[in-house]
């Protein structure tokens, strides 16, 4: 189970770097990458097995924490996609969602860090 784990924690952090870096390389013309929107959907895949993996280990894992990031996570979930269907519509993609996906993943990363 542990390198199953260490497996999902490397596909995660590699979920939020393509969100975090997809940002920061679009971030003087805000638009949500098709890259963006795979790291979104990874985020919350990954996350969610390893709780459950979690959960099956020890049953110990902080729920407050994973409730607060799992929210997080939807709501960029959400954004990429709006802003990947403007995109498919020929749209511009709206400055405040373009930032808001890579905001709040970074403040998504921010709690995963800090908070212990």
């Amino acid at each position: 189970m542990t390198i199953l784990l260490s497996i999902l924690i490397l596909v995660h952090i590699l979920g939020a770097a393509a969100i975090f870096g997809g940002w920061l390389a679009n971030f003087k013309t805000p638009t949500v990458s098709v890259w963006q929107w795979y790291g979104a959907i990874v985020q919350v895949v990954t996350g969610l097995a390893m709780v459950g993996i979690l959960e099956a280990a020890d049953g110990s894992p902080n729920h407050m924490k994973i409730g607060i990031k799992s929210l997080i996570a939807i709501i960029i979930l959400v954004a990429a996609f709006l802003g990947r269907k403007k995109i498919k519509n020929g749209e511009e993609v709206p400055t405040g969602i373009a930032h808001a996906v890579g905001g709040m993943a970074l403040i998504n990363i921010a709690i995963a860090v800090l908070w212990n």
